[in-house]
This record gives C-alpha cells, sequence and structure tokens, in this order.
C-alpha cells in the first residue's frame, strides 16, 4: 500500500541527504516534528548531533526514538503536520546492537512490522531519511552482515511503500520515484 505523502531520502554519508530532508520539511509550510534515533556514544557523535541540532530551526519539535519508531511515529503522525525521522541507518543499529552491548541473533521482526504498519496508515506528511550501504564490497563478519542484509530490506520495504523516493549523491537530488 503505498502512503499519501511518504518521502523516502536515500544517500551515502554526507551526500546531503539530512539537509535536503530538513528543506522539504521547512518548505511545507506545516509544523514539523522531527525524530532523532540517534543514540549517542562518544564526544565524536555527541558533535555530529549538535551539527544537526543546530541547523534545525528552533520551533520544530523534536522526539527521541532510539528503538520504538512504529510507536513513536503512530502517536505524532496527524493530517497538516510533517514528521521528519533521520534516520533509519540508526534506529537498524541501535535495534541490532543493543546499549547493554547484548549480540542479536536475527532481525528485531518485531520493530519492524510496527514501523511497516505504522507506514501503511499515516495521514500527514512523513519525511525519512537513509543510509544507501549496500554498493560496496560484501562485508567478511556475519554480524556485519546481517546489518547490511537488514538495512537493504528496510530500505525497499520503505521505498515500495513511499510516494516519492530520492537518492543524495555529491549533494544532488536524484528522483528515483514520484
Amino acid at each position: 500500500m503505498t502512503s499519501p505523502d511518504l518521502t523516502f531520502i536515500l544517500g551515502g554519508a554526507r551526500s546531503g541527504k539530512s539537509a535536503h530532508a530538513e528543506r522539504l520539511a521547512a518548505n511545507s509550510g506545516r509544523p514539523v516534528t522531527y525524530v532523532a534515533t540517534a543514540r549517542i556514544g562518544d564526544s565524536e557523535f555527541a558533535a555530529r548531533v549538535e551539527q544537526h541540532r543546530e541547523r534545525r530551526p528552533a520551533h520544530w519539535a523534536l522526539v527521541e526514538a532510539p528503538l520504538d519508531l512504529g510507536g513513536v511515529l503512530r502517536e505524532l503522525d496527524r493530517e497538516g503536520h510533517v514528521v521528519l525521522i533521520d534516520c533509519l541507518t540508526l534506529w537498524l543499529a541501535n535495534l541490532l546492537f543493543p546499549a547493554d552491548g547484548s549480540t542479536p541473533d536475527g532481525p528485531p521482526l518485531q520493530a519492524f512490522s510496527a514501523f511497516d504498519a505504522a507506514l501503511a496508515e499515516v495521514r500527514g506528511k512523513i519525511i525519512i531519511v537513509s543510509n544507501e550501504i549496500g554498493l560496496g564490497v560484501v562485508p567478511m563478519g556475519s554480524v556485519t552482515r546481517l546489518y547490511v542484509d537488514e538495512l537493504g530490506r528496510l530500505n525497499q520495504r520503505v521505498a515500495a511503500a513511499s510516494t516519492h523516493v530520492t537518492m543524495m549523491v555529491a549533494g544532488l537530488p536524484l528522483a528515483l520515484k514520484g
């Protein structure tokens, strides 16, 4: 099922995907809630998160959702509003590599199902950011292969549900769908 107003933005690291998503949200003229999936683990990453915060308009609402993205989307989604989720890459990392250091024994299917179900019922404008990491060599470690495989599958499902899909390359948006 295609959602009425779901935009999916993919790209590599530093491709401009977050900035593009933020421009789309700002240009919508609607109230925006920014959903951050990051879990800060060190000072370098904290500095990256701070750069994102400084770039966003102060009047945007912020919700942190490192794990229950489906539940948060259901809670925030409403007509006339924008929900910008940044990003699926970090959300998946949080699910596969818990903060307690435990090792996954497979994909977190319940979290994926809840997110897919929430996407199928959206009413407002949803903008989702994710990395495209499957363009390189196949990773040697099984856990890394699991991550790459699951992100690829997640990206495919979100792209299939989206009305617009954009690939960012060197700061340039390339329309793939819509």
